[in-house]
């Protein structure tokens, strides 16, 4: 295998990742997709890291003014005081001046001239990087489809024999000029932007790997662009035993046959208000207790309401969260899309050592599914693989819809994550509402197969003897057993 050179930063967090360590030198690539989109900004960071690398760059911008462009840029961080910008934007005069345009083509008007405006400006200044913005404005300087792609295909290489690395931009258009475009670049990244969310995809990349999209991407004043690359469970790996986890809740670690396994995926699951969250706040606090990292993101919760509500059941965590020993992060899951949440999981798992994380819940983590067709399953399987290969101990809540009647371990069709079932459920004894509690499911050993009653006061979670004088428990409405 041919030996490249040392890969070229984008200057986007998250973007060399997914381009597998960064843009190859001396190539040309195309950014595009629609007004909006975040193509000029892309430009923006790439200009500024080559100037952090003593670079010489260069813009050259066919819509935007010089000094509309600095502006623009400087709303969003970015100082473009030492990058060169050669603005080929149309003037105000242009639009005064029609007579020029009377009796001759555009392309008789300016071609020589601008051409003859990027030959020199490249000549003199001799950039490591160009960014053309967009370049599909060249289409104007030519008379038809073939000079167009004559004139590209000239300039690009001109450039590459330059030893510039150039980033263009380019608009979908119906006259199928971007497609030329993308034809002729070493290169192609799409973004994209709808009502669920901004999104990067690599089309295009020779000569060198990249990883599969689309990859959710952020914009904003205090960070630019950031992409979010999908996480790939199989290249993340920490070697760990497999060893049952109390919950400090003696009778809950035998109905669990002696716990949860380190490194294995427990589902609570069971209707609102039943005691889900709470039975994931217990194993977190006993993590933390014995001096290892815990971290809770809540996604139905605010921190506030479930310190509050841990401390008033029996189960303090402030002075965890005090120590350093607990992390409490509530997620507004509408503002943040799957791969961004990964990507702070992921964070949190290898800047810390983080040993157990509980997602509390599924229906709320599906809401940040950046597209519509996507499928929590998917999305989750990743999340959770990779905890997995870390040896994080991971517990999943989820609020299943039915308070009575058949039993679903699942409306989300998740419980195959699983390696332990906990369902909590409400029964319904002689016109008193109660709960009961029991485990589907165990894949690393035994557990207990009887049913038990389950309480939650002030002393914490009680889980009492089991219900066998009752049948039919998993129907939500039992009866007695007849007496023998």
């Amino acid at each position: 295998m041919t030996n490249l050179p040392p890969r070229l930063s984008t200057g986007i967090s998250g973007l060399d990742a997914v381009l597998d360590g960064g843009l190859v030198p001396n190539r040309t690539y195309m950014v595009r997709g629609e007004s909006g989109a975040g193509k000029t900004i892309a430009g923006y960071h790439f200009l500024t890291a080559g100037r952090e690398n003593d670079e010489d760059v260069l813009f050259i911008s066919f819509e935007e003014s010089n000094a509309d462009l600095r502006a623009n840029a400087g709303t969003l961080g970015f100082d473009l005081s030492e990058v060169l910008i050669l603005d080929l934007s149309p003037s105000p005069e242009a639009f005064l001046d029609d007579e020029a345009y009377t009796m001759l083509s555009p392309s008789e008007v300016e071609g020589k001239s601008t051409t003859t405006e990027l030959k020199e400006a490249i000549e003199e200044h001799d950039p490591d990087r160009v960014v053309i913005d967009p370049l599909s404005q060249l289409g104007r300087l030519s008379s038809d489809e073939y000079q167009f792609r004559r004139l590209v295909s000239s300039l690009l290489s001109y450039l590459k024999r330059s030893g510039a690395t150039t980033l263009f931009t380019s608009q979908p258009s119906s006259g199928g000029t971007d497609e030329t475009l993308a034809y002729l670049c070493d290169g192609s990244i799409s973004l994209s932007r709808s009502d669920w969310g901004r999104s990067v995809r690599i089309e295009k990349f020779r000569g060198s790997d990249s990883q599969t999209g689309p990859h959710a991407m952020r914009i904003d004043g205090g960070h630019g662009m950031r992409v979010f690359p999908r996480l790939v469970p199989d290249s993340h790996h920490r070697e760990f035993t497999i060893e049952p986890l109390s919950s400090d809740i003696d009778d809950l670690d035998a109905l669990l046959g002696g716990g949860i396994e380190r490194g294995s995926i427990t589902l609570v699951s069971g209707p609102s208000g039943v005691g889900k969250s709470t039975t994931g706040a217990a194993f977190a606090r006993a993590t933390a207790e014995r001096g290892e990292r815990a971290a809770v993101y809540l996604f139905e919760e605010s921190k506030r309401s479930f310190r509050h509500r841990s401390e008033s059941v029996g189960i303090p965590i402030d002075d965890l969260v005090d120590s350093g020993n607990l992390r409490v992060d509530a997620v507004e899951p509408l503002s943040l899309s799957t791969d961004e949440f990964a990507q702070r999981v992921r964070a949190e798992v290898e800047a810390n050592d983080t040993k157990f994380v509980l997602i509390d819940g599924t229906a709320g983590y599906q809401l940040s599914l950046t597209d519509e067709r996507s499928d929590i399953r998917r999305e989750l399987h990743a999340l959770a693989r990779y905890l997995k290969n870390m040896g994080v101990t991971v517990v999943l809540t989820e609020e299943v819809q039915q308070v009575t009647g058949a039993f679903h371990a699942s409306d989300n069709h998740v419980s195959y994550l699983a390696d332990n079932i906990l369902f909590i459920r409400y029964i319904e004894v002689r016109g008193e509402i109660r709960k009961a509690v029991g485990v589907l499911k165990k894949r690393f050993g035994g557990f207990e197969p009887t049913l038990r009653s389950f309480e939650i006061g002030r002393d914490g979670i009680t889980v009492g003897e089991p219900l066998d004088e009752l049948r039919g428990i998993l129907t939500g409405t039992p009866t007695w057993n007849e007496a023998e």
